[in-house]
């Protein structure tokens, strides 16, 4: 199992574990660029942190999640994903989506989400 791998499944695992925002600090680097689908990357480690903090904040019950294939090639992991959860003022929602992540230096240095979007 190369290092990325290694990593990635335990950044996953973290996820799964409920500890997402505690992987986010332990394998995101401080210049970590992210993004949505298209949208417009945000960079660096506080402004996706608050990012995050503010999604996770925004879900009022968190039914489960699990996690599909993974690949890594190169520098550079996929992991599917369903989501299950309830946000605060809205309906409980099934979500799918894919994570691109380039790790360097034991860290993701970049990470984009695709998705559809209802």
């Amino acid at each position: 199992m190369s290092d990325i791998q290694t990593l990635d499944q335990q950044l996953n695992q973290q996820i799964l574990a409920g500890q997402a925002l505690d992987a986010f600090e332990r394998f995101y680097a401080d210049d970590v660029v992210m993004q949505e689908n298209n949208g417009e990357a945000r960079v660096g480690k506080a402004v996706n942190r608050a990012y995050e903090e503010q999604f996770f904040g925004s879900i009022e019950a968190f039914h489960g999640a699990s996690l599909g294939p993974v690949a890594v090639a190169g520098d550079t992991s996929y992991s599917e994903w369903t989501w299950d959860v309830t946000f605060k003022g809205g309906g409980r929602v099934s979500m799918n989506q894919v994570a691109q992540r380039q790790w360097k230096d034991g860290q993701v240095v970049k990470e984009r989400f695709f998705y559809n979007q209802a």
